[in-house]
């Protein structure tokens, strides 16, 4: 027990206990609070135990808006934003609106959540825009940078800092590129939108795939999952705009298995659907994936995994965009079996240079930045455009590498 000093009486140098009559009013008061320290065991707090008063907030850098519609890729932040630990803690698991996956580990498990996923149709992308996803780039885990910044600083090497930002706005950095394989030296004064971060699974893809149904909450959470957001090369995320995998795919071929991967784990987390199309090429590709997932940095609870599979066969007998397996019946003949290879021998050849045959009316347009193809009735630009390649279906021209028009 720790007795304040001032229990003693200084001119006598003795216990003022001793001596109630003294000070009668004081005595008793003292002894009554001594007394109540005793009966309660109480002692004088530990260091450890001791309550630093509270830090207040700081406040994260306000949204900013963007020029880009789907991804944002320059995310025009604040230059004073105000990073760093001190800002509000991070809500609680149990508050998130989305139940946390955990990513898969090999592409075995890939197949079994491709699976799992439902197959139908793309919706309309009535209503869509990207504020249906929160504000571009938000602070959503609260540590003061934006979700932009985060992205870079976890995938960049040799990353330089603006002063004044405590390590949160990245000015510079050395990028290894997924997307095409290249080694990319990012310099954001001369070329800011050189790194782009990616949104893997297309906010607008995402949107006419079950997001439409989604909280602006939980929009808002898929908009910034660090699992959906890679760093690339700006002009391969512009070439990839909205495309799902069916439509697009990375030139770097040994990061397709990856891609892939990320997809299936991010519509499986938000309980998003594929088309069948989609299906059909996730599946080809994950027949000829093998070994552990490759850690792009959002899951470090992967470092350690060495597991290896063999490559997931192929069942031949799989019905084309069957929701309850994880394969898919071949190609049909003709149609190429590795969409964006841009493969001569896809589809039929053109009647003329305008027209395609009636059995295959679909046109099928290349240009040097996307294949594209067009439907009669449903394209401004089917007339004018001169096919390259003739589809008998949409579904034929997705597998053989094209992509519908943007309008």
């Amino acid at each position: 027990m720790v007795i304040h000093k001032r229990f003693f009486d200084k001119k006598v140098h003795t216990c003022m206990f001793c001596a109630p009559f003294k000070r009668p009013r004081q005595t008793l008061g003292a002894a009554a609070f001594v007394l109540a320290l005793l009966l309660s065991g109480c002692t004088s707090p530990a260091a450890s135990e001791t309550v630093s008063p509270p830090v207040a907030p700081s406040t994260a850098p306000a949204p900013q808006a963007t020029a880009n519609e789907e991804d944002n890729p320059e995310g025009a932040e604040a230059d004073n934003a105000n990073p760093g630990p001190e800002g509000p803690a991070h809500p609680d698991a149990g508050d998130s609106p989305v139940d946390v996956a955990v990513p898969a580990t090999n592409y075995s498990e890939s197949v079994s959540k491709l699976g799992l996923l439902a197959v139908k149709g793309r919706a309309p992308k009535t209503g869509y825009a990207r504020t249906e996803f929160g504000a571009a780039w938000k602070d959503v885990d609260r540590n003061g940078c934006d979700t932009r910044n985060d992205m870079l600083r976890r995938d960049l090497k040799e990353v330089v800092y603006k002063p004044g930002t405590g390590n949160c706005k990245v000015l510079s950095g050395v990028l290894a590129d997924p997307f095409t394989g290249t080694t990319i030296n990012f310099d954001s004064a001369n070329d800011p939108s050189g790194v782009q971060i990616d949104h893997v699974v297309a906010l607008s893809d995402a949107w006419q795939k079950g997001a439409q149904q989604l909280t602006l909450e939980q929009r808002t959470e898929f908009a910034n999952d660090p699992m959906n957001l890679l760093a690339v090369q700006g002009a391969a995320n512009q070439q990839k705009s909205d495309g799902d995998a069916a439509t697009w795919l990375p030139k770097n071929k040994g990061f397709r298995c990856q891609f892939v991967a990320i997809q299936i784990d991010v519509k499986a987390k938000y309980g998003l659907w594929v088309t069948s199309a989609e299906h059909d090429v996730m599946a080809n590709i994950l027949q000829g994936c093998s070994g552990p997932i490759e850690v792009t940095g959002q899951n470090s609870l992967l470092d350690n995994d060495t597991t290896q599979v063999a490559p997931v066969p192929k069942d031949q007998s799989a019905t084309t965009g069957n929701p309850g397996g994880g394969a898919t019946a071949p190609p049909a003949a003709g149609v190429s079996q590795t969409p964006g290879a841009k493969d001569a021998s896809a589809g039929v050849a053109p009647a003329s240079k305008t027209a395609c045959p009636a059995d295959a009316p679909i046109k099928g347009n290349q240009t040097k930045k996307a294949w594209i193809y067009h439907v009669e009735g449903e394209s401004g630009s089917y007339k004018a455009t001169h096919p390259e390649r003739c589809f008998a279906t949409a579904d034929d021209a997705l597998q053989a590498g094209y992509r519908a028009p943007l309008n």
